[in-house]
C-alpha cells in the first residue's frame, strides 16, 4: 500500500544516470533509505516495468515511484533513566550506558535505548529509521559507552545522517588498551571487512577481498608502566568495530575485548574488566536547524574511572556534594525548552580521573 506516488521525467538534455541516483536528486524531501525501500518493494517503474536501483536512465525517459506508507513505531515505551547531554525540539544527545543495546533485535528485551527514547520523547522521533529504529542516526556497540545522537524529526535525521556519510563531523573515543604502544601517536588506514571464518567479527582485509577503507588516528594520553595505555582515537570513517579491529592490528587489544583476543595477564591481576573499555567521549556536529557547531562531551562512566584509578594506584574517588550539584545544574531545562549541554568531561569528573589530551602535546610544551 502506498500513500504517495510521484512521476519523474529524466530531462532530454541530461546524461545517462542510475535510476536510484536520479530519483534521490529529484526528490530530496525523501531520504535515500525511503527511495531504496521503494525499489525493494517493486514500486519504481518505467512503462509498467519494475526497475532495479542500478537501471540506467536515458534522456527523456519517464518513471513512476511509489513510497510505502510509513508506520508509527509499534514498540512499547519503557521508562528507563537516560543521561541527557543536550536536547531541543530537533534532536537529543545522550551518554549511552555500557551494556545498553541501541535497538531491538534477536534476543533483546524491552530494555533497549529505543524503548527508553520512546518514553522520554513521548513518541516524537524521526520515522526514517523504521519501526524498530525510530530516530536512530548512528549506533554504538552494546558494551561501548558515550555520546549518541537521536533525531526527533525527519529533517534532522537526514541532515545528521548526511554528516556521518560525508564524514564532515568529528568523533573521538577513549580506549584503554593492553600494553603500551612505543610511539606517542599514529595513524591506521587499513581496510576492514567481514572475517570469513567468524562472521560475527571484522578483520583487516584488502579492498579487493571485501574490505572497505577505514581510517583511525590515535595518540597516547596516559601510560601505566608496561600494563596498559589510555589512547584517544579519532575516527574518520565509521566501519563496524573499527577502533577495536585497528587497535588489535596495532598489537594492543582493548581491555575487556575478548572477541578480539583480550585475555587477562596473570602478571597484572588488577587489570580486568567486565566489558570492552571503549568510550565515545567527544562528538562535534553541525546543528541540523541552526547550522551552528554542537560540541558534545560525555564524561567517563564509573567503571572506566575506577579502572584508571586502580592503574594509577590511587583510591577510587567518590562523588561529593559539589559534583551532585553540578549534575543537577547540567540537567536543568531552559525557558525555551532546550536542555543545557553538559560541561566538558574535565569539569564533571574528579580532577585525578580527567584524561589529558596526549603525551605528545605535553612533551612539546616542555
Amino acid at each position: 500500500m502506498t500513500n504517495v506516488e510521484r512521476v519523474y521525467l529524466h530531462p532530454p538534455d541530461a546524461r545517462r544516470v542510475r535510476a536510484d541516483k536520479a530519483l534521490a536528486a529529484a526528490f530530496p524531501e525523501f531520504s535515500r533509505v525511503a527511495i531504496q525501500r521503494s525499489f525493494d518493494a517493486g514500486l519504481v517503474k518505467r512503462g509498467g516495468q519494475v526497475l532495479s536501483r542500478d537501471t540506467v536512465l536515458l534522456p527523456g525517459e519517464t518513471l513512476t515511484i511509489g513510497f510505502p506508507e510509513t508506520r508509527a513505531p509499534e514498540l512499547r515505551p519503557v521508562e528507563i533513566p537516560l543521561d541527557i547531554l543536550y536536547e531541543d525540539k530537533h534532536l537529543v544527545a545522550i551518554n549511552k550506558a555500557a551494556g545498553m543495546v541501541v535497538h531491538p533485535g534477536a534476543g533483546t528485551g524491552e530494555d533497549t535505548l529505543v524503548h527508553a527514547l520512546l518514553a522520554h520523547c513521548s513518541g516524537s522521533l524521526s520515522g526514517i529509521g523504521g519501526v524498530e529504529r525510530p530516530g536512530i542516526v548512528h549506533r554504538l556497540d552494546r558494551e561501548t559507552s558515550g555520546v549518541m545522537l537521536v533525531a526527533k524529526t525527519d529533517v534532522a535525521h537526514r541532515a545528521l545522517s548526511a554528516q556521518f556519510s560525508e564524514r564532515s563531523l568529528h568523533k573521538e573515543y577513549l580506549a584503554l588498551v593492553q600494553g603500551v604502544p612505543p610511539l606517542l601517536s599514529g595513524s591506521i588506514t587499513k581496510a576492514i571487512g567481514r572475517n570469513p571464518q567468524h562472521r560475527h567479527k571484522m578483520t583487516v582485509r584488502d579492498v579487493g577481498e571485501g574490505g572497505r577503507d577505514a581510517h583511525t588516528d590515535w595518540e597516547r594520553v596516559e601510560t601505566f608502566g608496561e600494563q596498559a595505555a589510555l589512547l584517544r582515537c579519532t575516527i574518520h570513517t565509521g566501519r563496524t568495530h573499527q577502533i577495536r579491529v585497528h587497535l588489535k592490528h596495532l598489537g594492543h587489544v582493548i581491555i575487556g575485548d575478548d572477541v578480539y583476543g583480550w585475555k587477562p595477564d596473570p602478571r597484572f591481576p588488577a587489570l580486568t574488566a567486565d566489558r570492552v573499555m571503549l568510550h565515545a567521549e567527544h562528538l562535534v556536529v553541525t546543528h541540523p536547524s541552526s547550522g551552528r557547531s554542537l560540541d558534545l562531551r560525555a564524561p567517563l562512566p564509573r567503571d572506566f574511572q575506577t579502572l584508571l584509578q586502580v592503574l594509577r594506584g590511587k583510591s577510587v574517588p567518590t562523588i561529593d556534594s559539589t559534583a551532585k550539584k553540578s549534575a543537577a545544574k547540567r540537567s536543568s531545562v531552559k525557558a525555551d525548552g532546550s536542555r543545557t549541554m553538559r560541561e566538558i568531561a574535565s569539569r564533571t569528573m574528579p580532577a585525578s580521573s580527567a584524561p589529558m589530551r596526549g603525551e605528545a602535546k605535553r612533551r612539546r610544551k616542555k
